[in-house]
Formats: C-alpha cells, sequence, structure tokens
C-alpha cells in the first residue's frame, strides 16, 4: 500500500517533486564542483612541493645564510690565454660555482640520519656552471661585442665580467646550467626521486666518482644529447648515460653527477649544500624539526608547510578562493537548497488538507500520514541526490577537460636559501624566485560522491520532517472544512 500510493502522489505531482529535487541538485552539484576543484588545487600545490623537494623527502637542512664576505663579489671572473696582438683566438672557461657559495660538511649528514625521528637522509650538492666561449681579435678594429646567455633550465641563470680586450674586439657566448651531485648509493630520496629515466639508465651504486651523467630531458633536448653523447665540464669529460624526465613540472636541475664529481668540479671536497631528510613519522615533523635544529648548530631546516608558505601567484589565490570562498558559497547554497525543499513540501502538503484529513477520517493514524509524506521527500531528495552527482561530474569533467593553467611563484622562506635552486628542485642556495606552471584538474573522489547521497539523504529527511510534521498536526475536521 504505502508503495502505490507513493508512486501515484509522485506521478500526480510531477512538477512539484522536479521543482524540489532541482533545488537540491544545484546544492549538491556546487558541493561536488567546489570539493573536487579543491582536491585539484591540493594536488596541484602537492606537484609544486613535490618537484621542490623529492618522493618522500619531509624536509631538508641546509646552511644558514650568512652576510658576504667584503671581498666578494657575487659576480663570476674567467681567466682567458693571452695572445699577441696579430692573432685571433678562440677560447672556452667554465666557472663552477656552489650555489649561493653556502655549503655544509658531508659529515654532517651521519649526523641528521642519528637524530631521533629521522628515518634516512641523503647529501646533494647543487652548482651553477657559467660556460663562456669567446673569440678574440687584437690589435685590429674589430670593436663590436655581444653576450648571449642560454639557459639550459629553470635553474640555470647566465651572468659574468664581459671582457674588455684593449685595442680590438670580442665576441663571445654566455651559457649557463645547473648541475647537481647525487649520492648514488641512495637515490630513492633526494634529486632524481622526482624523475624518472626514460632513455638509458641511472646511476649504479658503484659509480660513486665515475665520470658519467644524466642530463635533464628539456636541457638534453637543447642541446642534442642522447644516451652515448659526450661534453666538458672544466676539461673533464663525461659521458650520457641516461635522460631523466620530471614526474611533474620542470626539473630546476640540467646535468647529475656523482656526488664526488660534482664535489671535485666546485672545489667542495666533503661538502654538500642540501641534505634530504625523510623522517620516521610523517605526523612528528615538526618534533624532528626542532630536534635537528637544536642539536646541529648553523643550520636551517625548511618542511613543506614552510614551502607551501613560500607558494604565491593564481594557484594561491585560486586556492584560497576554493577553501574559504568556495566553501561558505557551498555552504550557503546548500542551506538555501534545504530550507526551500522543507518550504516547498511544506507548502504541498498544506494544499493536501482535504486529502490527509479525509485519510485520517478512514483510520489513517498520523504516525502513517507522516510516514508518507517523509517517503515522498525522500525520493525527492535521492532524485536530486543523481540528478545533482549529474551536475556536479559534468562540471568537474569540464575543468578537467578545459585545464586551465595556473601558476606558482616560489619565494624564498627566509632560511637557508631560496626554494627551487636545489638539485632535483630542491630547496638550494638560489635567491631568485622560480616560477612554475600547473594545469588545474578537478577529481572527483568516491568520499565525495558518497557526501553527496548523504546530503541528498538528508535533504529529503528535512523537506519530509518539515512536511510530516504539517502532516501531523492536521484533523479530519480539516478536511471537511476546506469543502467549499
Amino acid at each position: 500500500m504505502f508503495g502505490i500510493y507513493l508512486k501515484r502522489e509522485l506521478s500526480r505531482r510531477k512538477k512539484a517533486a522536479l521543482v524540489i529535487a532541482l533545488g537540491l541538485a544545484l546544492g549538491i552539484a556546487l558541493v561536488i564542483t567546489v570539493n573536487s576543484v579543491s582536491a585539484g588545487m591540493t594536488q596541484a600545490q602537492d606537484k609544486v612541493l613535490q618537484s621542490l623537494y623529492g618522493l618522500g623527502t619531509d624536509m631538508t637542512v641546509t646552511k644558514a645564510r650568512t652576510a658576504p664576505t667584503g671581498d666578494s663579489s657575487g659576480r663570476p671572473n674567467f681567466q682567458f690565454d693571452a695572445k699577441s696582438e696579430d692573432d685571433d683566438s678562440t677560447q672556452s672557461s667554465d666557472r663552477v660555482m656552489t650555489q649561493g657559495g653556502q655549503a655544509l660538511a658531508s659529515s654532517l649528514v651521519a649526523k641528521v640520519a642519528a637524530q631521533q625521528g629521522v628515518s634516512s637522509a641523503v647529501g646533494a650538492l647543487s652548482l651553477n656552471v657559467t660556460k663562456v666561449d669567446g673569440s678574440f681579435t687584437q690589435g685590429k678594429a674589430k670593436s663590436s661585442t655581444s653576450g648571449q646567455s642560454n639557459q639550459g633550465g629553470p635553474g640555470g641563470s647566465s651572468g659574468g665580467s664581459m671582457p674588455q680586450v684593449q685595442g680590438g674586439g670580442a665576441s663571445f657566448d654566455v651559457n649557463s646550467y645547473s648541475v647537481g651531485g647525487v649520492d648514488v648509493t641512495d637515490q630513492d630520496l633526494g634529486p632524481l626521486s622526482t624523475s624518472k629515466i626514460t632513455s638509458g639508465r641511472t646511476f649504479t651504486a658503484v659509480e660513486t666518482n665515475a665520470k658519467v651523467a644524466v642530463v635533464g630531458k628539456s636541457y638534453a633536448k637543447e642541446n642534442k644529447y642522447k644516451v652515448g653523447s659526450t661534453f666538458k665540464i672544466s676539461g673533464t669529460k663525461y659521458t650520457v648515460i641516461g635522460i631523466a624526465t620530471p614526474d611533474s613540472s620542470d626539473s630546476t636541475t640540467d646535468v647529475y653527477l656523482p656526488l664526488k664529481q660534482a664535489q671535485t668540479l666546485g672545489d667542495a671536497k666533503n661538502k654538500v649544500t642540501t641534505i634530504y631528510v625523510k623522517a620516521t613519522d610523517s605526523k612528528q615533523i615538526d618534533t624532528v624539526k626542532a630536534t635537528i635544529q637544536k642539536n646541529i648548530s648553523g643550520t636551517t631546516v625548511t618542511t613543506s608547510a614552510d614551502l607551501a608558505e613560500t607558494v604565491s601567484g593564481s594557484l594561491s589565490t585560486a586556492s584560497d578562493l576554493a577553501t574559504s570562498v568556495g566553501k561558505w558559497l557551498s555552504i550557503a547554497v546548500l542551506a538555501a537548497a534545504f530550507l526551500v525543499a522543507a518550504l516547498l513540501t511544506s507548502s504541498a502538503v498544506s494544499r493536501r488538507v482535504r486529502e490527509f484529513g479525509t485519510l485520517k477520517a478512514l483510520g489513517w493514524p498520523s504516525r502513517r500520514v507522516t510516514r508518507q509524506v517523509v517517503g515522498e521527500s525522500m525520493v525527492n531528495g535521492l532524485l536530486g541526490g543523481a540528478l545533482g552527482i549529474g551536475l556536479g561530474l559534468a562540471a568537474a569533467y569540464t575543468v578537467t577537460a578545459i585545464s586551465p593553467k595556473l601558476t606558482a611563484q616560489l619565494g624564498s622562506t627566509g632560511g637557508g636559501g631560496g626554494m627551487g635552486g636545489g638539485p632535483g628542485g630542491g630547496p638550494g642556495q638560489q635567491s631568485a624566485q622560480n616560477t612554475m606552471e600547473i594545469a588545474l584538474s578537478a577529481p572527483v573522489s568516491a568520499t565525495t560522491i558518497a557526501l553527496a547521497v548523504g546530503l541528498a539523504v538528508a535533504g529529503g529527511l528535512i523537506a519530509g520532517a518539515m512536511g510530516g510534521w504539517r502532516a501531523s498536526r492536521m484533523r479530519p475536521a480539516d478536511a471537511l472544512r476546506s469543502v467549499s
């Protein structure tokens, strides 16, 4: 009887049922859209931080920033051989510098690993190489000079002092790129952990001081490197054994070398610029950070939370809007949808005074009438939920299909250096701001669908409770008074 009566009443009041369902659907669809976009924002931020840190990295340790010495100009100097006045000369010079000039003793890696709460620690060395290829003419009236910068990747920066040749001219190219020293015995943490080897192979554990290199995909493409190619840094010849493709965004490291080779090139024996740290418990990161800072002086410990605070740009703005304005807008619209559904249900019950009064006169108890109204409202709520889920999924699919581009600018934490300068994108010593572009998606999780179903049921119950309360107060006499 319940089902038959329910079906008949819903078919008689299709328009009213559709209006109530659509009201709930809009509120539920907005909740799904906001939740999916917020999830996409979170994924985008995770990609940014992952490209900075490395998979599995909970924090990094760098040397506390110190003021530059008085005799440090901060600009690389290049030495070229002097030639006779009538000679034309083509020369090349490399300037290798540790990023920011800040380095830690390699022995601190073991000391950090021994701290309570630390699962593992790996050291890495970040270098900047500035290569100048020059053509010099002595004693001739060739006065035009040119300097060209060819940045090998996001982490590269061009610079250098322009040589001045008395009575002649010079033409030179400046090419800057970044080099990361990798601890080849533990590559699960640190520089290469955010990249996949898409051609060739990675380092083996025995290649601790081998003259081999893994090259970033974009840098390899720019310089036409492939597996088996060779190149020189400061006169040392290296063979490319693999091409690394970043898992997300662009890597700020162009060339990866075994750590000992990088230390030799940078005149930084037994030195590292960054120590990548993995905690035993991700919930105790703040405690581990405080322990390291307390026990190892002269260092700056940076966590993902610290890095997240430095992310700005459209990604940060959109994320703030999604989590603040979007959340409260969803709550407001959903509350309004519930209220409208309840009022419409109550109004519909009021127009059915004769019907419910007659049913009570025929012996229907109030609880049976209430159950009937609640049943109708539940069906309307579930219908609204189904429509809302459909609209929400369509909106999320549209956002993912369009994939709007958001920018993330990575600033400095004010500690051991700028973000985005270390190997593999780790927080090294580069002060320049690094800008990344992220494509936004809107993934819909099973939890979000479950939330939508729960909201649909809740909306039906709220509307049914209001309508049921109104119906329970009706008396058979009301039906007689409604007859005119």
